[in-house]
């Protein structure tokens, strides 16, 4: 008997431990999880000050740089990736050399010393930002605007409009920790769904089915599941009343056959997980104003731009942590 309760304190302690080992990773996971927002902000905010280029321009540009290179990389706060053919010029290269300012600028390139030490190193965050924001700087100067700047940096009109969003976003909410999400559908509700990635569509030609369709009665409420900004609003005859809304991790959110959309929601609103953004229908399918083809339901979609296209994903396993959550 002696034994037997001691091997259930020794099982019971060792759940004990377990648990609280979770828990605590879980609290510390949390921990820095803020901490790297914040430390990231006051470097944002520290090169504003060096620059003259608003923190939240800045967080733009290197949110763009974390959502297209997919940047992980627990040594640096910033994900920003200058092109070394850019930050070296015409001097030559490698990764294991750091430079003098005033060398590098004399074959042109841009690489400048953000923390003060004289040298411009391409992997130091504060001389990545530190340089980032000279160049809008001094293109500003020039009589660029921002978009412009940025279409002349990346070569590309999407990159410039894609961190003009994201800078709107993180200007209107004064952070950059804006991951929380959001069940399209209010709890209190009836729907249903299941996975309905890739099945086939016969309307407008061969397609698949690229979202989940919620099916829910007419009328019930779409909230935004994310924090973002509404990219377009309108008629699309397969989506009929639809809205695309961007999030700062460059996922597009695609909400379709809405029965019509919430007051006071443009293209331009900046939302946040839960606001209510339109109602459940059964548009499209047809010209404008086609409805009841099918079952009243939303259909959405997800969709992320690698840098160089938009490509479509299944939401399924999203909608289905969002739910729990």
């Amino acid at each position: 008997m002696i034994h037997r309760n001691l091997f259930k304190l020794l099982i019971a302690t060792l759940l004990m431990t377990i648990i609280m080992t979770y828990s605590d990773g879980n609290i510390h996971a949390e921990e820095d999880e803020v901490t790297i927002h914040e430390e990231r902000v006051q470097l944002y905010k520290k090169t504003e000050a060096l620059t003259n280029v608003p923190w939240y321009i800045l967080a733009a540009v290197d949110q763009y740089e974390r959502n297209v290179n997919n940047i992980d990389d627990e040594q640096r706060i910033t994900g920003i990736q200058i092109p070394e053919e850019k930050w070296y010029g015409l001097l030559k290269f490698d990764s294991e050399t750091k430079h003098l300012e005033s060398t590098i600028q004399m074959f042109e390139g841009i690489g400048k010393d953000g923390n003060g030490n004289g040298y411009a190193d391409h992997n130091n965050d504060e001389d990545s930002l530190f340089t980032i924001g000279m160049y809008i700087y001094e293109k500003l100067g020039h009589g660029k605007t921002y978009d412009e700047v940025f279409e002349l940096f990346y070569g590309r009109e999407k990159a410039a409009s894609l961190i003009s969003q994201y800078a709107k976003v993180f200007k209107h909410f004064n952070t950059t920790d804006l991951h929380e999400r959001a069940f399209p559908i209010p709890k209190y509700h009836n729907y249903s769904y299941r996975s309905t990635w890739g099945a086939g569509r016969g309307y407008g030609g061969r397609r698949i089915h690229e979202g989940t369709d919620i099916f829910a009665s007419y009328g019930t409420p779409v909230r935004s599941v994310s924090y973002g900004i509404v990219e377009i609003k309108g008629w699309n005859r397969y989506g009929g009343w639809r809205l695309g809304i961007r999030d700062t991790q460059n996922i597009y959110h695609y909400y379709a056959h809405l029965n019509g959309f919430e007051d006071g929601i443009e293209e331009g609103t900046i939302v946040e997980p839960g606001d209510v953004i339109g109602y459940v229908g059964a548009s499209g399918y047809g010209p404008v104003g086609t409805s009841g083809k099918f079952p009243p339901h939303l259909h959405y979609g997800m969709y992320r731009d690698n840098g160089k296209y938009e490509w479509a994903f299944d939401p399924y396993q999203s909608l289905r942590r969002w739910e729990r959550n």
